[in-house]
């Protein structure tokens, strides 16, 4: 970090001096200690590299590494896996248990003749490691054996010292991010500083001060314990969705309230540490999944939602995908210049540029390989300047070069008189009914809660138009539990999800430079389309930290995981992602159930194959994918027979619950779809103008009323729907009586 640069407390490394919570006995710890060092053994070394042989020599079971992890596997997992953790770990920490489990090798001809698992030798808790990664018949031990060893990887390469420092981090040549270009705008006071109500640093008292100066109307109900605000309108989210339509919305002269579950930083604040920026920034921690466990979602929970932490692609909707939407889900104003001028508006705004002065090692793999195999590649616009060089933008970008909501259209809106809420949950909309009890109900505001022990009130926002623009994973639950009934609510969940491949560059004999985890995340794309191939997808870089990176590889081995982590800075991964088919639904918080389509599988795997082929030829070494049984081949004087065998190999397993040998975890960064407009309400959950079908001024405002997957990086798409919707909402409340003019 820059000299003289001090992070936000919440965004630094270590740990508190509060007591752990795991629950776990001592018995149980050793158990989860013996796992640790099974997955991270203690390995002699003679690299004649000191920072080498200390991470050879480091284990997995060394304290505080233990407890760290039984605080994160009860922290980040939903309870029914949670549930198979700790039985699984009770029966390894007895004799009786863990002869049941791992059956003859923990019998011993002398006393006391049968062994629990931590007094195993290291060699027989790897081979059971090994059997288990690959259970087919007690899929429960497969679940244990990947949910510690994501909580290990994760805890082992994230954990710091008072310096930021972890002790494997110069082993594996990775650096901690440091700000190499100065702040674009060093600011006395916060940007959004004049709109910004922290409700974790206020009391039942202070609140109503903030909020009074603020310009809000507001009134107390001693009986209900309730602290009553009007406004105009109140938006549940400040990301691609909340945020232009605050922005566009106050700037028409509405009092507009932002409410945000998550909370505000600036360029300042961010860390670049990857355990707890991912902690902080993004729901449930970055370790969110759908309900089997197939497919990791990382979705954004901060001031800006996924604008402030994601990966800077922005990118135009397709003309094919607009298409689509106009003609066959009819909603026409997608085929218009009214879509398209909102575009134009959106990429000004955000500071879109077309070009990348420098590019980092992924991306110029990318830009190689395709060159060398005659295959189109493209440049991605970003929302930030040409020359910016971050690959740490997922965490937050600390230059403040890249232009997420938090410093574009929430500074609209505040300079407008927006008031923004932060740590601040919404609990339901309030629904008045019709007349009879049959027409169309009314919304009337939101009822939230703070996060603050200090504030004892429930908050009853009042407006004329409420618009919820939480994204496609807590819209449609706090639809639900408000009382709306659409079956296109929660339904028609997609993904956009990912498959993953690696190659190895060794540095001094790549032709590209750099370091993997160096330079712009996403700057270059290649685009499998019909006219050369049947399949569909898109190639494009990633941004993986160590314990993200370590967390999802395959793990062989303990000898086989240290020796690829001193890879890391030099393995390329390269995603490939399809516009899926295949849909979900979420209709309560956490609880997503997830599909492939066949089309989707396909799409997929001719998508690595073509991520490996580009690999090989911009000039890996040694290629693999992330099947769980380290999938991979030496490209040393490989032959095209050899390569076409190995690309042959190639699938798109199941994930760790099916019943297939081999399994993989599937990502996905994009979620849309899950209140999908439509023109009718057999059709969609809203209608063309993002008002709800069941509820008159009750608006959506966010990927969810997407109608099909983008297929593309969605943000510009998000925003330039919000930019739509939020023009017409404005345009309907113009001839009201609004209480900005009454604040006044």
């Amino acid at each position: 970090m820059m000299k003289g640069r001090e992070c936000h407390s919440s965004l630094k490394g270590g740990r508190t001096n509060s007591p752990y919570t795991h629950g776990f006995s001592s018995s149980q710890i050793q158990t989860i200690a013996s796992f640790c060092e099974t997955l991270i053994p203690p390995i002699p070394s003679c690299n004649n590299n000191n920072a080498v042989d200390s991470f050879f020599a480091s284990s997995g079971s060394q304290p505080p590494y233990p407890n760290e992890v039984a605080e994160q596997l009860v922290k980040r997992n939903k309870p029914e896996a949670l549930f198979i953790i700790r039985i699984i770990v009770f029966l390894l920490s007895t004799r009786l248990g863990t002869l049941l489990l791992c059956g003859r090798v923990c019998l011993d001809k002398r006393w006391p003749f049968v062994h629990n698992f931590t007094e195993l030798s290291l060699k027989d808790r790897e081979t059971l490691l090994q059997r288990w990664s690959g259970q087919t018949f007690l899929i429960p031990l497969r679940i244990t054996f990947l949910l510690i060893k994501v909580a290990c990887f994760f805890i082992f390469f994230t954990w710091t010292d008072e310096k930021s420092k972890n002790p494997a981090w110069e082993a594996i040549g990775y650096h901690h991010p440091e700000t190499t270009e100065a702040p674009s705008e060093n600011k006395k006071e916060r940007p959004l500083e004049k709109g910004i109500v922290e409700t974790i640093n206020e009391s039942d008292e202070t609140l109503e001060k903030s909020l009074s100066k603020k310009g809000l109307p507001l009134t107390e109900d001693t009986k209900d314990n309730i602290l009553k605000i009007k406004c105009d309108v109140v938006i549940v989210g400040s990301g691609c969705g909340g945020g232009v339509a605050a922005g566009i919305l106050a700037k028409s002269g509405h009092k507009v309230v932002v409410l945000e579950k998550g909370h505000y930083f600036v360029p300042e604040d961010y860390s670049g540490l990857e355990g707890p920026s991912l902690n902080e920034l993004y729901e449930s921690g970055a370790m969110l999944t759908t309900l089997d466990g197939k497919v990791m979602i990382m979705a954004g929970k901060t001031v800006g939602g996924g604008s402030a932490v994601n990966w800077s692609a922005s990118i135009r909707t397709p003309n094919d995908v607009l298409k689509d939407w106009s003609v066959n889900h009819k909603i026409s104003w997608f085929g218009t210049c009214e879509y398209q001028t909102a575009m134009d508006a959106v990429c000004k705004r955000i500071g879109v540029t077309e070009n990348c002065s420098e590019e980092g090692l992924q991306n110029q793999v990318i830009r190689k390989g395709c060159e060398n195999l005659g295959l189109n590649v493209e440049r991605i616009p970003r929302n930030s300047s040409e020359n910016h060089y971050c690959g740490s933008c997922g965490y937050g970008c600390k230059t403040g070069d890249k232009k997420g909501t938090d410093s574009t259209w929430l500074v609209d809106a505040v300079n407008a008189g927006a008031v923004i809420l932060t740590g601040c949950t919404a609990e339901r909309f309030i629904l008045e009914d019709g007349m009879d009890g049959k027409m169309r109900k009314t919304c009337l505001g939101v009822i939230a809660t703070t996060e603050s022990k200090k504030i004892t009130k429930k908050l009853h926002i009042e407006a004329r138009t409420t618009i919820s623009s939480c994204g496609s994973l807590c819209t449609p639950p706090l639809l639900i539990s408000s009382g709306l009934q659409n079956k296109n609510i929660g339904t028609n969940l997609h993904l956009h999800p990912v498959l993953l491949a690696w190659g190895y560059f060794p540095e001094s004999m790549s032709e590209v430079k750099g370091k993997s985890y160096e330079g712009g995340i996403m700057t270059s794309l290649h685009k499998m389309v019909p006219e050369e191939t049947n399949a569909r997808a898109i190639i494009e870089a990633t941004a993986l930290g160590p314990a993200c990176f370590a967390s999802l590889f395959p793990w062989t081995s303990g000898q086989d995981m240290k020796e690829r982590m001193t890879k890391y800075s030099q393995t390329v991964t390269l995603l490939a992602l399809v516009r899926d088919q295949g849909s979900g639904e979420v209709k309560k918080a956490g609880r997503i159930k997830y599909k492939l389509d066949g089309i989707d599988k396909e799409n997929l795997k001719a998508g690595v194959r073509r991520a490996l082929r580009i690999l090989i030829a911009a000039g890996a070494v040694e290629v693999g994918t992330y099947r769980s049984d380290g999938h991979k081949i030496s490209c040393k004087e490989i032959t095209n027979e050899e390569l076409e065998e190995f690309l042959d190999t190639v699938e798109t397993p199941g994930g760790p619950k099916s019943k297939g040998e081999h399994w993989t975890i599937y990502g996905s960064a994009h979620q849309m779809g899950s209140c999908r407009m439509g023109s009718n309400e057999e059709d969609g959950a809203v209608d063309e103008n993002g008002e709800c079908w069941e509820a008159k001024g009750l608006y959506v405002c966010d990927a969810s009323i997407l109608p099909t997957a983008v297929g593309v990086n969605p943000m510009i798409t998000i925003q330039s729907t919000a930019y739509c919707i939020a023009k017409r909402i404005a345009d309907s409340l113009h001839n009201e009586k609004l209480i900005s003019d009454v604040c006044k």
